[in-house]
């Protein structure tokens, strides 16, 4: 082999190492790479409903065919996307506060709720580049890398109590007291990922009061609207924020209430504190979205402005949405009952209490290991399950899983 010249781009890359799997993806990799016949997923963050299957909603399915039939064009939709997608998203977020803010908010349409995320941070690391984000922890596996990569600074803040299986809330209120003025603070709309555990109305107001008093910035992830309680409960937080705040930062997910997952709708909006600045960033977004990825694509957008636009397609999408929650609430006590059943001495009520996909087992890493590959029961190695991918036909086997490596550690 001749000698590699200085300058010589022939082995470029050779000094790459292979990096680890992403604890997610990594799971779900593993997953199929397993031959048992029985084994369950309970890692994938993804809605599935009795046969295991993850559908596309009727109502979306309309829609996506009447998008279709009047297509005539598929040239770019341009930097700030679906302009009609990024109105009524937002005014979904915002509910009856969404003409009254209407000038004060700037809307892009983003790849997705992790380009919305992204889009955030690189708002602010151009208009603040010294902010800190602070994240509850635990969060999302997704949030900092998301985030961070951004050069955008992070900290986090106390969120999750497990002894208790609730949220810290004194440890959090007194972490936000003693941020100063400016700092970003990163909010879970709803159905907190991963832990399931999410602020109650007086905990929001006390939030708000905090957020308020000391000048901070509330960014809030909303990617599960409807999936905890109802479309307008599950966004009331963000709302009395939006009402109190002078700035809000949102980042809207339409995968798993579209289940629009592959096609990568998702919003960023920014409620500012006048209509000036709100002009002002709509334009640094279309910069940043041009920058990063030049335009945004149209189709997923396309439909949820389609089902959001159509009195009978809202109104059947409002009910799929609906039965969703129902079979994930009825899921979830089934669970619980049975693993209560097997161990009475135990309490799983909490179970029930919490919202949306996930819960955390709050199990030890080495019986989430025996879980993964010994009981082909697969989660990341936080201990997050999906409880979407509990059925009627596995939840023994699972509920019999999780006693057997309870009983081991």
């Amino acid at each position: 082999m001749p000698a590699r010249r200085a300058g010589d781009a022939s082995d470029m890359f050779g000094n790459l190492e292979i990096l680890p799997p992403d604890p997610i993806l990594g799971v779900t990799a593993a997953f199929r790479r397993d031959r048992d016949p029985d084994k369950v997923d309970l890692g994938v963050g993804v809605y599935r409903d009795e046969y295991g299957n993850t559908p596309v909603p009727g109502a979306v399915r309309a829609a996506e065919q009447a998008v279709l039939s009047e297509q005539t064009t598929k040239v770019y939709v341009g930097p700030a996307g679906n302009l009609e997608f990024n109105e009524r998203i937002v005014a979904l977020a915002l509910g009856p506060l969404a003409p009254q803010l209407k000038e004060r908010i700037a809307a892009i349409q983003t790849v997705g709720g992790c380009g919305a995320l992204r889009m955030g941070a690189e708002l602010l690391h151009a208009a603040a580049p010294d902010a800190v984000v602070h994240v509850s922890d635990p969060t999302w596996a997704n949030h900092e890398p998301l985030l961070g990569n951004s050069g955008i600074a992070l900290q986090r803040y106390p969120y999750y109590e497990p002894s208790t299986r609730s949220v810290a809330f004194d440890q959090m209120l007194g972490h936000l007291e003693r941020l100063p003025p400016g700092a970003v603070v990163l909010l879970h709309g709803c159905c907190h990922n991963p832990t399931g555990v999410d602020l109650v109305p007086a905990q929001w107001d006390a939030v708000a009061d905090v957020l308020e008093r000391r000048g901070l910035v509330p960014f809030v992830d909303l990617a599960y609207q409807g999936f905890g309680d109802d479309l307008d409960t599950d966004a009331a937080g963000l709302r009395l924020l939006a009402r109190r705040l002078p700035t809000l930062l949102l980042a809207i997910s339409c995968s798993k209430n579209f289940g629009l997952y592959r096609e990568r709708a998702g919003a960023f909006a920014v409620v500012a504190e006048n209509a000036a600045t709100a002009r002002a960033i709509a334009t640094h977004q279309a910069r940043i979205g041009r920058r990063m990825y030049s335009m945004p694509p149209d189709h997923g957008a396309a439909i949820a402005a389609r089902v959001l636009s159509d009195a009978t397609l809202y109104r059947a999408w409002a009910d799929e949405v609906a039965a969703m929650v129902a079979r994930m609430k009825q899921l979830r006590s089934l669970l619980a009952g049975r693993l209560g059943a097997r161990r009475p001495d135990l309490d799983f009520s909490w179970l029930t209490r919490q919202k949306g996909m996930f819960s955390l087992l709050g199990l030890a890493p080495a019986a989430i290991g025996a879980l993964c590959n010994e009981e082909h029961v697969y989660m990341p190695p936080d201990g997050r399950i999906n409880l979407a991918g509990v059925s009627d036909t596995n939840v023994d086997r699972v509920a019999d899983a999780i006693v057997r490596v309870i009983e081991r550690s």
